[in-house]
């Protein structure tokens, strides 16, 4: 199963995966990997473990539909099974899931529906809750709104902060969104 992740900053979600590949405990081929600005580290350390990399720099386009275009593109040009969004910090518009249908993943750190959009951890805690998480789903064309495919739980503790309680939500959904590739993995006919 070939895939293309797209990241926008740092990559621990790609590390997490790029180590799972490279240790034969995921059986998917990391495709390339792309990124929405110059510079990222998610890029370099694609990069550094041989996977192909491309920049669709946001800023240096007139318009969203002339970058998303590009996005859709530069990303299809991979033949991906799926299209991962790991840390990718924008929207892609309506072109982008047609061209990818029901194949556009996403992690989220809250246990979606619950705390939809860019604060799952902030809003959780202000919420009070005693549990949140994490989710992996089908990215669609709303805020965090498309099919679940798996979460995981996470405790929130008395002395939690915003910072801590999202260190140990990004374990568990570096954790989950190797299972789910995994999973999807052994649906499309792919082993270790």
């Amino acid at each position: 199963m070939r895939i293309v992740v797209l990241v926008s900053g740092t990559g621990s979600n790609l590390q997490a995966v790029i180590d799972a590949v490279q240790s034969g405990d995921l059986p998917v081929e990391i495709a390339a990997v792309g990124a929405d600005r110059p510079g990222t580290y998610g890029v370099e350390r694609a990069a550094a473990a041989g996977i192909p990399t491309f920049v669709v720099d946001f800023k240096q386009y007139g318009n969203r539909t002339e970058w998303n275009a590009d996005l859709t593109e530069r990303t299809a040009a991979y033949d991906p099974h799926y299209v991962v969004s790991s840390g990718f910090m924008r929207i892609v518009d309506q072109q982008f899931l047609d061209r990818f249908p029901n194949r556009y993943l996403n992690t989220h750190p809250a246990l979606l529906p619950s705390f939809p959009g860019a604060h799952g951890v902030r809003d959780a805690l202000a919420y009070g809750v005693k549990v949140t998480g994490c989710t992996v789903m089908i990215a669609d064309a709303g805020i965090d709104t498309g099919p679940i495919l798996s979460q995981a739980a996470v405790p929130v503790l008395d002395d939690d902060t915003e910072e801590t309680l999202h260190e140990r939500i990004k374990v568990q959904e570096r954790a989950l969104l190797i299972e789910t590739l995994r999973d999807l993995a052994t649906l499309n006919g792919s082993t270790a």
